[in-house]
Formats: structure tokens, sequence, C-alpha cells
């Protein structure tokens, strides 16, 4: 039973083939492509991968992007399926005042660092958790030992940043730069800024996290962008660049645990 998964971001379309929709399954193959690039799918990245009998994807590009996956998928005549978040799902509480407004790649990675946190702790006591994703956008999540999500941060990545700063202020074109502690020229000194900003909201929640529930967060790190943020980063933390995927397994395995 070949289980393809699928996390459709803002920029790019992730896929992972496995050899079922375990989540101890094997994989077989995995990619990526740009948004513009999703036609091409079922005649190029696809085309040459064995026949896929379920499916499962996250996605938060809206309806007329899913709608495009969806005729790719039309390679194997199968059914998909998209994560809609809800108020619980393999052993994750969602707190959001409207559930099913969550983005659904941020309640996948939590269902994702929530399974891995159990995993770590099997044989000592579980921990409370801050989940952060860097791509378009970043995303800093809060959960507690028993799996409840408490709440979370949603701010601009590097790229939106960097647009906003140079649309909002006169004469404001200049290439990347490197992060450093005391830039001292403009390139170095937006993308520092950028990148201390991130690195701060995360060192906000874990002392939040660390407040309410009196013990160190476990931090996961995941999203395109993340290895930038990794020699910044003030807080212990595991860059996991599966987080998604290993969510998308754990909802798969309970959801076609019948088939």
């Amino acid at each position: 039973m070949t289980f393809i998964a699928l996390d459709v971001g803002n920029t790019r379309l992730k896929w992972a083939m496995y050899d079922s929709p375990r989540i101890d399954a094997n994989l077989l193959s995995q990619g990526a492509v740009f948004l513009e690039n999703i036609d091409k799918l079922a005649d190029e990245d696809w085309k040459a991968l064995p026949a896929a009998t379920r499916m499962l994807g996250c996605i938060v590009a809206g309806d007329a992007l899913r709608r495009r996956v969806d005729e790719q998928l039309e390679l194997w005549d199968l059914t998909p399926s998209w994560v809609v978040p809800s108020t619980t799902e393999a052993g994750l509480h969602n707190g959001y005042d409207y559930p099913t407004r969550l983005g659904a790649d941020r309640w996948v990675a939590m269902i994702g660092a929530f399974a891995r946190m159990k995993h770590q702790t099997e044989s000592h006591k579980a921990r409370p958790m801050v989940v952060v994703m860097v791509g378009t956008a970043v995303t800093v999540e809060a959960i507690d030992a028993q799996g409840h999500f408490l709440g979370g941060f949603i701010l601009p990545g590097h790229g939106i940043m960097l647009r906003a700063l140079e649309s909002g202020t006169a004469g404001l074109r200049v290439p990347t730069g490197e992060v450093c502690e005391f830039p001292t020229n403009t390139s170095d000194a937006l993308t520092s800024g950028g990148t201390f900003a991130i690195a701060g909201a995360v060192e906000r929640m874990v002392q939040h996290v660390r407040a309410r529930c009196g013990d160190e967060p476990m931090c996961y790190m995941t999203g395109g962008a993340g290895w930038k943020m990794a020699p910044s980063m003030s807080v212990q933390f595991e860059l996991v660049d599966s987080l998604i995927f290993d969510g998308l397994r754990q909802i798969a395995a309970q959801r076609f645990s019948e088939d």
C-alpha cells in the first residue's frame, strides 16, 4: 500500500513516498518543486514512481492551488485527502480559539514533534515543547507535556522582512549580508536584525513555556530556512527537516489503519 505525503507551502511543494502509511514506513523517494512547476509533476517528477494507493497532505496556499495538485494526483487514480485541523488528532489537543482556522502545516508539524518527544522521553518524564517552523513565514508553537497546544507566534520570515523594509524605506536596496553581533554596514544590519528577531521570538516562547509548565521545554526546528537560523539560536534545539512528514505519517497510520 504505497503512500505519498505532500506538504504544500507558500513557495514549494515537498513530497515523500513511502512503502506504506505507517509510522515506521520506509522512504522510497522524495523531492520538491516550486509552486509554478506543480503542473509538471505527473509528467516529470512522479512519472517513474510506483503507483500511490494512499495520499495525505497539508496545504496553506489556497483552494486554487489544491485543485492543481489534485489534478496531478489523477496519475494514480486515487482520492486526495487533505489535513484539516480538528480539536484533537494523534494525541494532540488543539487549543486554538477556532481549531479549523489553525494552519494545517502548523498542526501537522506539532503532531510530528509531539510523537518525537514521546519517543525520546519514553523511559522518563514527558516534557513540554516549542516547535519552530522557519519558511516564508515563521511560526513558534507552545505545547505542554500532555500534548495540549497552548498557542503560538506568527512572524515574517527573512524575505518578507527585507521586502517590507525595501518597500517602506526610501533608497534601501542592498544585497543579503552576514549575521554578526555588531553590524557596521546596512546589508549585515538587515540580515542580523531579521535573524535575531526570529531567535528572540523563540527565546521568549521558551521562557513562556518554562514559566507555564515548570519544566525546560524541548525545542524542535524545521522548515526550508531552518538551517540559516541554526548558528544564531540562543536556546538548545534539534533541527528536524522531516517534521511535517513525520506528522503526516502519524495521522495516516491512524486514518488508514483499517484498510
